[in-house]
């Protein structure tokens, strides 16, 4: 991809919840092991299956490999856009743009879905039940782990932005990983298949992702700034257990049961795990749970019948502050 100094100078960066609906369900849908997600697939893939997602809409346009199409990945227009953005962003995609994806798809998969085929005939009435099937997923899979996984996502644009800071653009384009290499005036990157001129300004769209895989991922529509997705910095610590002691400062500030409620969620979990986890009542639980989430240190994420609570990027705020 060949920039001009315009285009250097919009480069930016962006935290995007569709980069990671995408990877992760062609993860999940794969069935096997992973190095890194092991843990959370195990976790997640049960929930997939008893929701039916497994067989949906995103089953026929993520496929086990190559090309997902382009309208699932709308562009980011502010540094960090909520999923409802992104969801609007797919239900506005114009029809000629959604059927000229799935064209492309067929080619390379050699043909389409009864679903996808829905869509192709009727994109305009179809792409609203693609929209909240992906918000259904979101809810098992993403939404439950999300502060985790955004605190991840953050730390990679921080620790980037202070690398162009101090050492320039060059750096930060040749440092997103080891198969992508600013040259002059060049971005090379791998597996696409021809060179791309972008010398209207449109600039350069970098997304770190904790799913994206071992590669990073493009998205290249001529009327939209490119988009590089690529894995983010410390992703491979992201499922680590953290210690589940509370500390004895936020046990005096909060009480005991509360503390340690919060504690425990290192990972996010029902009234009746943590009940049996912690010796409390689930009466007890649930009257904890919510004055922990009307103080924002908690969030509840429905997952068929049951209801499954995390701890917010201000709980772990706490707790690593209280930690001696």
């Amino acid at each position: 991809m060949v920039f001009s100094a315009g285009d250097l100078a919009q480069m930016r960066f962006a935290v995007s919840p569709m980069w990671e609906v995408g990877p992760s369900f062609r993860l999940l849908a794969s069935g096997g092991a992973h190095a890194v997600h092991g843990a959370w697939a195990g976790r997640v893939r049960p929930r997939l299956v008893a929701a039916g997602l497994e067989r949906g809409w995103l089953a026929e346009l993520v496929p086990p490999s190559g090309y997902v199409p382009d309208f699932l990945n709308p562009t980011p227009h502010r540094p960090a856009p909520d999923l409802a953005e992104e969801l609007a962003g797919i239900a506005a995609a114009r029809a000629e743009d959604v059927r000229g994806d799935l064209e492309r798809l067929r080619r390379e998969q050699g043909g389409l879905g009864p679903r996808a085929r829905a869509l192709y005939a009727r994109p305009r009435e179809r792409l609203a039940e693609v929209a909240e099937e992906i918000g259904r997923y979101w809810q098992v899979a993403l939404a439950p782990y999300w502060a985790r996984i955004r605190a991840v996502l953050d730390a990679d644009v921080t620790h980037r932005a202070r690398q162009a800071a101090g050492q320039g653009a060059a750096r930060v384009l040749n440092d997103l990983h080891a198969s992508v290499r600013w040259d002059e005036d060049t971005l090379r990157v791998p597996r696409r298949p021809a060179e791309l001129s972008r010398r209207a300004g449109r600039g350069l769209l970098l997304i770190p992702s904790v799913f994206t895989g071992p590669g990073p991922f493009t998205r290249i529509i001529p009327v939209d700034p490119p988009q590089l997705a690529y894995p983010a910095r410390g992703f491979g610590s992201l499922w680590e257990p953290r210690s589940a002691a509370a500390p004895g400062a936020l046990t005096a500030v909060l009480g005991r049961s509360r503390a340690m409620l919060l504690a425990e969620l290192d990972g996010p979990a029902s009234t009746t795990e943590l009940a049996g986890r912690t010796g409390l009542s689930p009466a007890g639980v649930s009257q904890n749970l919510t004055a922990l989430r009307g103080a924002g240190l908690v969030s509840a994420h429905r997952v068929g019948r049951s209801v499954l609570y995390a701890r917010t990027s201000v709980a772990d705020c706490l707790l690593a502050a209280a930690r001696p």
